[in-house]
């Protein structure tokens, strides 16, 4: 097996890893999230409609387990109501799409045009 098969197996494996954190982090933890953000009053970003934005940022909130200065999610809020599970989804989401990035920079350096 050569480089390029190489990369382009582990590129596969790892958007497959990578859709599936997704799925599941916005299934479990974000719904979550939001149900109790919901039932508090607190209001939801606005700007994100049907993007789903919110979530990656739910995400690095939470990994990153302090609240920022500047942000367009309520920090707090999310940190408040993340359970356990919550954190483990969110690590799990954030490294699979760091590895996906990583993987696939690499493959478009070596081998883009």
């Amino acid at each position: 097996m050569n480089l390029f098969e190489f990369l382009i197996l582990t590129g596969t494996l790892s958007f497959l890893l990578f859709a599936i954190a997704i799925v599941c982090f916005i299934r479990i933890s974000g719904k979550h999230i939001e149900h109790e953000m919901k039932k508090k009053g607190i209001a939801l970003p606005c700007w994100d409609g049907v993007m789903g934005i919110r979530f990656g940022m739910y995400a690095i909130a939470i990994v990153r387990n302090s609240i920022s200065p500047m942000s367009m999610v309520d920090d707090a809020s999310i940190l408040r109501f993340a359970r356990k599970k919550d954190r483990y989804l969110a690590m799990f989401y954030v490294i699979s799409g760091a590895i996906f990035l990583t993987i696939i920079s690499i493959s478009y350096f070596l081998y883009g045009p």
